[in-house]
């Protein structure tokens, strides 16, 4: 990893961050600097890019000593899918190599919930979730062909947040811990699939 690439990232977020500024203001130059890191796919060590068989691998490149944020990458093989979940906090989401797939859902009046339109996301693609606008989502790798990996920026240290999974029908929801493939804190991510 091009430490340079990857730590002006993280200064700049950071030097954000201390001013508290709004989500919309996160939004917009926490964005620019996102697209700044994936606009060349030259940096992330390959211990990084390590798809798993069966599903998507989740990786701590930084943790925010204050919990104000974390760096991830999202390592997704040919055909992995989230299940329907939530994050609680902000996110951005950086296309580095491949294609993403996601779709937000909505609640319904029964509880269950409907996929809205889905789009793709590109290599040097940002695209966001947060709890004020659009939180709940599903995402899969659009290519059946390759591996596709994604940086992904979140408001707090999204492997230690309690977040849930959603069954789409009922609407019912199963609490969880994400954890991290390169951590020794057990990922219970993968207890829920």
């Amino acid at each position: 990893m091009q430490e340079g690439k990857l730590l002006s990232f993280v200064k700049g977020l950071a030097t954000l961050l201390e001013t508290h500024p709004s989500e919309e203001i996160i939004f917009s130059k926490g964005k620019q600097l996102l697209e700044n890191l994936i606009q060349s796919d030259d940096w992330l060590l390959e211990e990084f890019c390590k798809p798993h068989p069966q599903y998507y691998q989740q990786y701590l490149l930084y943790a925010d000593p204050l919990d104000r944020f974390s760096v991830v990458s999202f390592v997704w093989g040919p055909g992995q899918k989230t299940p329907l979940h939530n994050h609680t906090v902000w996110g951005m989401i950086g296309q580095l190599r491949g294609q993403e797939r996601g779709a937000n859902h909505y609640r319904q009046p029964d509880g269950s919930y409907q996929a809205g339109e889905s789009c793709i996301c590109e290599p040097g693609q940002v695209a966001t979730v947060s709890p004020n606008t659009h939180d709940i989502h599903v995402v899969e790798n659009a290519l059946s062909d390759q591996t596709s990996i994604s940086i992904h920026v979140y408001g707090g240290n999204i492997g230690r947040i309690e977040r849930a999974v959603f069954d789409p029908i009922t609407g019912s929801e199963k609490l969880f811990i994400s954890g991290y493939a390169n951590s020794v804190t057990p990922n219970l991510w993968n207890a829920v699939r």
